[in-house]
């Protein structure tokens, strides 16, 4: 796509996040790879980040990052940042706020409301699901939506969803809302490297899975993601094929490992399922190009960058449904998709096993196309700087008048 194909070039967008920790999951993936497709598109952009500056994995990232903190509590409350927005917001044409919750969308809306355009990406932070998962924690966000969360989300010039269907549940959180909301695209990036080196990568990481087959889970070991199902279900289909193994790459932050591998002992199944930690770079992506398929039965999930990194490597994705783009994976025969509960994860197992070798490479060339047509970051990069184009434009002709 080139810089022609927007209305304006030339803008300059910040966008602000708690934290780039890849530990903390995908939003600090896609602010990277937002970032990465502004200059393609004539643009430019900054991150803003409540980060320690010396934080190690900031070394790894190649574009302006402004690490400001370290944020305080899980507020995230950063003294530096309000002085840094008022300081340096005439550079910028547009600002993003990624996420809520934390102190870094108060201090944006505070600094800019009414002055310039913010935005506000979602990532999934207003799922009713976690009203039911943890109703006492939902009772005290009452109390900061009152205060703050509620006005940041109705001063933004644009609220935004990832799918119809997260823009649909957003409604159910809470009782008192009014945003101006808008769906965009969203996806991953693949990286331009070479697959074989990349399976290499990861296979010389985990020697262990040397000539073996397996499914892979990828993301956070959390009980939201239904990783408890996922090593019931394959334990019960485990003597259908001796030789498949299965993969639960992530961080655990929680400490939940220890307890689920005890589990898969306890299931005589500890020698097939491999904890790798967390996979970044080419051990990452040769996790995915080396894989049977992709697997999240996640209890809730805004959308799910790893299932869209997935299909970019043409694998196709084994969901629950309350993955909220099951339903254009299912459109696109690109995985399959089963209910989020014990069974319906068990099921999802067993209709893969029946499928034959060409069933799941036709899959697989699905997915890889549901990716290219639905899930391309740079549509996404596209969509932001034509939001904030647009409010130039406005501007520019109310100056006339």
């Amino acid at each position: 796509m080139s810089p022609n194909d927007n209305p304006i070039s030339g803008l300059r967008i910040l966008q602000v996040i708690s934290t780039l920790d890849p530990a903390m999951g995908g939003p600090a993936e896609s602010v990277r790879r937002i970032v990465e497709n502004y200059a393609p598109l004539g643009n430019a952009g900054e991150v803003v980040t409540l980060d320690r500056p010396d934080a190690p994995y900031l070394n790894d990232i190649d574009i302006t990052v402004h690490a400001l903190g370290p944020g305080h509590l899980k507020y995230a409350f950063a003294p530096r940042l309000i002085p840094w927005l008022k300081a340096n917001g005439d550079r910028f044409d547009g600002v993003i706020i990624h996420g809520l919750w934390q102190y870094h969308g108060f201090a944006v809306s505070k600094t800019f409301s009414g002055k310039k355009p913010y935005a506000v990406l979602v990532h999934g932070m207003l799922d009713p699901w976690f009203k039911r998962a943890y109703p006492l924690k939902h009772l005290k966000k009452w109390i900061y939506w009152l205060l703050a969360e509620y006005w940041v989300l109705r001063h933004a010039h644009r609220v935004l969803f990832t799918t119809e269907a997260e823009q649909r549940l957003a409604d159910e959180s809470f009782s008192l809302h009014k945003w101006n909301g808008k769906v965009i695209p969203y996806g991953a990036q693949i990286p331009a490297g070479d697959p074989e080196q990349m399976k290499a990568t990861f296979r010389a990481s985990m020697p262990q899975l040397e000539g073996k087959r397996f499914l892979l889970f990828l993301g956070r070991i959390h009980p939201k993601k239904g990783c408890d199902m996922l090593l019931d279900a394959f334990a019960a289909i485990a003597n259908l094929d001796p030789d498949l193994h299965l993969v639960i790459a992530g961080p655990d932050k929680t400490g939940w490992r220890t307890e689920l591998a005890a589990r898969a002992k306890k299931m005589k199944i500890a020698e097939r399922v491999h904890w790798p930690g967390m996979l970044t770079g080419d051990t990452k992506w040769g996790a995915f190009y080396s894989c049977d398929a992709f697997v999240l039965p996640s209890h809730q999930e805004n959308f799910g960058i790893a299932v869209a990194e997935a299909m970019g490597c043409g694998k196709p994705v084994l969901l629950a449904d309350k993955v909220n783009i099951c339903d254009a994976v299912a459109a696109d025969n690109a995985g399959l998709v089963e209910p989020d509960t014990p069974k319906g994860t068990l099921s999802l197992l067993r209709r893969w096993m029946k499928l034959d070798e060409a069933q799941r490479a036709e899959m697989g060339r699905n997915a890889l196309a549901c990716f290219s047509n639905r899930f391309d970051m740079r549509e996404n990069a596209r969509q932001i700087v034509k939001m904030f184009a647009e409010v130039a434009a406005q501007h520019k002709v109310a100056e006339k008048v």
